[in-house]
């Protein structure tokens, strides 16, 4: 059986006092809608693309009729794509949208962990508060689910694998990339997470980049997700967070999406292409400075911009502010 490792080509470089101490191998691919534009590693390697899934996973929510059903706005879908930090901005929507369809926290499925936003984390200290549900960075796509879940009718369990949901999910997964799906695993949040090539998710993400208002369903909810997260890159991570801060620095003409284990997207519409890679060894710092790179290198990032320079390359210092070393992109990826 082949490994996800197979074919991966350097990515980016940490050096320090002059010598080469890591290097983040991987894979990436650029599609249009015709095909691969450019790849480097293996464009076949199986991935599991994780939170960059997300607004493949929120197709149902629009084609089922269940978000205009229930009035949602930008915002509501934006946070349906999003990895949030669970700010209050993030917990308020996602209660309020549970609230509107007379549900509540103990409906998701999600779990509860940390808020990653630190206001809220001192917040729920300094009240002796836990973090519940709607902390999990994954309530936005939970809310999301259980609105399709109302709609159709269907069980409250609507992260089983065998759900109406669920299976809509992998029926349109299927779709959007081209591939059958290569297995599936249990995400973090518990959903379902179905695998695919490096190149079948750049496809997918090239369908959104295409996708234009009033050509069928399907295009017009790819066109609805891609304009809501672009136009609310707040909702989507964070403060401080790479998606939030390089969609920004894009003027909000393009989307982009993390994953856990080091994956990323981009869907840029004004040059119909779609972006996908994986960083074999999960190290999330290389997944950010790749699709900085990548972005750059099709012309909708300013390498010179602050945000990109910050996950592309730079001085690394200590506690101390003492410089230590530098990250670099490597030679030959992204040029």
């Amino acid at each position: 059986m082949a490994k996800v490792s197979d074919g991966a080509v350097p990515m980016l470089e940490v050096w320090r006092g002059g010598l080469l101490e890591c290097v983040h191998q991987g894979h990436a691919v650029i599609c249009d809608a015709k095909g691969i534009v450019a790849a480097w590693g293996n464009p076949e390697a199986v991935i599991f693309p994780r939170s960059s899934a997300k607004m493949i996973q929120a197709l149902p929510l629009i084609e089922t009729g269940a978000a205009d059903a229930r009035g949602l706005s930008d915002r509501h879908l934006a946070l349906a794509c999003a990895s949030h930090r669970g700010a209050r901005v993030h917990v308020d929507l996602a209660g309020r949208w549970l609230a509107d369809l007379g549900l509540a926290e103990t409906d998701l499925r999600c779990g509860a962990h940390e808020p990653g936003d630190r206001a809220e984390r001192d917040r729920l200290v300094e009240a002796h508060e836990k973090p519940c549900q709607l902390h999990n960075n994954c309530s936005g796509k939970h809310s999301g689910f259980l609105t399709v879940t109302q709609h159709l009718k269907a069980g409250p369990e609507y992260v089983e694998i065998d759900h109406p949901l669920q299976r809509a999910i992998r029926a349109a997964t299927e779709e959007v990339t081209g591939e059958t799906v290569a297995g599936w695993g249990v995400d973090g949040c518990s959903a379902p997470n179905f695998a695919m090539s490096v190149t079948g998710l750049a496809k997918a993400m090239a369908t959104y980049a295409v996708a234009r208002e009033g050509r069928g369903a399907r295009e017009d909810a790819m066109h609805r997700l891609t304009r809501a997260m672009a136009a609310h890159p707040h909702l989507v991570a964070g403060e401080g967070e790479t998606c939030t801060e390089l969609m920004r620095a894009m003027g909000g003409k393009v989307a982009i999406k993390g994953g856990a284990e080091a994956v990323y997207v981009g869907i840029v519409p004004e040059k119909g292409l779609g972006i996908a890679l994986k960083v074999v060894d999960g190290g999330y710092r290389a997944a950010e400075a790749a699709i900085a790179a990548l972005l750059a290198r099709v012309g909708v990032l300013d390498p010179a911009h602050p945000a990109a320079v910050r996950r592309m390359a730079g001085i690394q210092r200590n506690w101390r502010g003492l410089e230590t070393g530098a990250l670099r992109i490597a030679d030959g990826f992204a040029a």
